[in-house]
């Protein structure tokens, strides 16, 4: 009698503790995800800082190493989960999974997979590139941008693949996929920041083109990213996750040693050359997730309309004052980095001297304003309509 008590006890907690561990574990290919889009953005900045002061000496550098390593394990990751999906067919993948020219896996997976194959492709574009106009040039240019692009796909993959799980998940699952998903948004600004990088410079941000060239982009995510995760602070939570990491490169790069190697040298360099403090995000986005929590029973178009202005506003008030901080001597420091230029800079640049370029005043400025609270508004409802399809996805 008290053999089968024991059996049957033994019985019942088996199916207890299997369910527990499988309601807390996370996917093997999330976590490579996470890993891939980390390894990206470390290796971006590290790449643009040794090209400011360095300048490109060899495809073979680290920092290009860690950017392609992104490709690599997405493309290995997601390729694996197609192939894996499509042939052997496992009833737990099949179930979660579309079917693209005869392939099977989840949505993300190919978006990712297609990333991996861009981002590897644009490394021999790239040196041919390099070769034939220079060593040299701009981070907008051609081979960088099919780089890029790959990146996106690989980004936008891992948080569809993410939302699927999210969206079959519950309990302790649910909330650790939640925060990876926040994570890897919080990256995804990071990455769309990079790509503004040369329109939104300190020394741009008494104009209006740098609020213009932000609201474009960064409104869709946060707003994107607060209605799928379902998380009353998504906006604060992945723009702070964006304030912290630039800091953090911000912090580490200036503490090695660095010297140019191609001319000519304008400004003497004897260390990494760290990105600029990062844009206030964080103030608006907090408004954002203020306002997006007090309208959920709003019409989608009507919380855009007010969301987009309230970014710009919010972002102009708090960026504004805090440009006119970066320009004085107070901010040349290693905590803000102001004033740390490459050894490209010329003498005469207005970010070697800290003064703004071509500052807007008066109506100038605010019809420029006014033309960014209305992309913010369009960049909202677009942001917060895929939010809430992405709470749908299933595959």
């Amino acid at each position: 009698m008290a053999a089968s008590v024991t059996a049957a006890a033994a019985a019942v907690a088996r199916p207890v503790s299997e369910s527990r561990v499988s309601e807390r574990s996370i996917p093997w290919y999330l976590w490579c995800a996470a890993l891939a889009v980390t390894s990206n953005m470390i290796g971006a900045h590290w790449d643009i800082s040794w090209h400011r002061s360095i300048g490109r000496d060899s495809f073979w550098t680290p920092a290009h190493l860690a950017i392609q390593l992104c490709g690599v394990l997405a493309g290995i990751s997601c390729g694996y989960l197609i192939l894996n999906t499509t042939f052997r067919r496992p009833k737990e993948y099949i179930a979660s999974s579309v079917n693209i020219f005869g392939f099977r896996g989840p949505l993300g997976a190919f978006l990712a997979a297609w990333g991996g194959i861009a981002m590897i492709t644009s490394a021999p574009f790239d040196n041919w590139w390099h070769n034939a106009y220079g060593l040299d040039v701009k981070i907008v240019s051609p081979p960088h941008t099919l780089l890029t692009l790959g990146a996106f796909a690989i980004e936008l993959g891992a948080l569809f693949l993410i939302t699927a799980a999210m969206n079959r998940a519950s309990g302790k699952q649910f909330e650790a996929l939640q925060r990876i998903f926040l994570y890897i948004g919080g990256l995804l600004l990071v990455h769309i920041m990079i790509f503004l990088m040369e329109f939104t410079g300190d020394t741009h941000l008494h104009s209006s083109a740098p609020y213009v060239t932000v609201a474009f982009g960064v409104p869709a995510l946060l707003a994107m990213l607060w209605q799928a995760s379902r998380n009353r602070w998504a906006a604060t939570w992945t723009s702070g996750i964006y304030s912290l990491f630039l800091c953090g490169v911000i912090w580490i790069l200036q503490l090695f040693p660095a010297e140019p190697k191609l001319g000519p040298v304008y400004h003497n360099v004897t260390h990494f050359v760290p990105p600029a403090f990062p844009l206030l995000v964080i103030v608006p986005a907090f408004f954002i997730d203020l306002f997006l929590q007090r309208t959920q029973n709003w019409q989608l178009w009507l919380r855009a309309l007010i969301a987009g202005p309230l970014f710009i506003l919010a972002f102009v008030a708090a960026e504004w004052p805090f440009a006119s901080f970066l320009m004085t001597h107070a901010a040349h420091n290693p905590f803000f980095a102001a004033g740390y230029v490459s050894y490209g800079t010329q003498p005469q640049s207005d970010s070697l001297l800290r003064h703004f370029t071509a500052p807007e005043h008066g109506l100038v400025f605010w019809h420029g304003i006014v033309v960014a609270m209305l992309y913010a508004a369009i960049s909202a409802w677009i942001g917060l309509g895929l939010g809430k399809w992405m709470r749908k996805v299933q595959r």
